[in-house]
């Protein structure tokens, strides 16, 4: 079973590339869903109008995943006219499609948590209570700290920075990744730009290139275990 991370993504391109975002990534878990292959939505930043996305983060999982994205990875173009601005005279709009590196997660235990209680403090300083009811979480691995003091019991205020620290380092495994994504952006070459993985056209979203390697590649596992596949003399 293939485990991988990709990302859709607009970069730095305006409106127009952000709709084609949610439209490739409507097409792209469709033909997920089909080859068997299950997914994870990471993160996901809307566009800046409705039916828009600037990016999406995806975990894949699934047998053949590798043949499956090799009609995906790299530029897709978009050929259209703008539904947003009437009288533009660009045709072809550009996003990307990046692998981006596994993280290595190390998996969260409390036992790398240091916890320490401190008195919380209200608004001007002044005590709210006069017990140690606040609480700071730091995770050992990564020196990140986070401190809750919005509940008088202690255990309250224990669970809620263990979730707040969970948060905070997701929150950061997340930016990597995007930075990650950014990085694969800002190496793109108007060579790729010219040359597209997928193209589609229209409002309607059509693809105008349809990739029969990775159905070839299925086909010929499929006959060779029927026991079908005939060997050349």
């Amino acid at each position: 079973m293939e485990e991988k991370i990709i990302q859709i993504t607009a970069g730095r391109g305006p409106l127009e590339c952000q709709w084609v975002v949610a439209k490739v990534l409507k097409t792209f878990l469709q033909e997920a869903t089909q080859a068997g292959i299950s997914y994870i939505i990471l993160n996901r930043e809307e566009g800046d109008a409705n039916l828009t996305v600037k990016s999406v983060t995806l975990q894949l999982k699934g047998k053949e995943l590798a043949s499956f994205l090799k009609s995906w990875l790299g530029t897709v173009c978009w050929v259209g006219k703008s539904t947003f601005r009437k009288f533009h005279q660009r045709s072809n709009w550009y996003i990307g499609v990046f692998e981006l590196d596994q993280l290595q997660r190390q998996p969260f235990s409390e036992r790398d948590v240091q916890f320490q209680t401190t008195r919380s403090q209200g608004n001007g300083g002044q005590n709210v209570n006069k017990v140690n009811s606040a609480v700071r979480a730091t995770h050992l691995p990564t020196g990140i700290s986070v401190l809750a003091q919005d509940s008088r019991s202690q255990l309250d205020n224990k669970k809620l920075a263990l979730n707040r620290l969970r948060e905070k380092l997701t929150e950061i495994e997340l930016q990597q990744l995007a930075e990650q994504a950014q990085h694969h952006w800002n190496n793109h070459t108007q060579v790729q730009r010219g040359n597209p993985v997928r193209t589609f056209k229209g409002t309607d979203f059509k693809s105008t290139y349809v990739d029969k390697s990775y159905k070839k590649e299925r086909a010929v596992a499929k006959r060779f275990c029927r026991g079908e596949w005939q060997f050349a003399h």
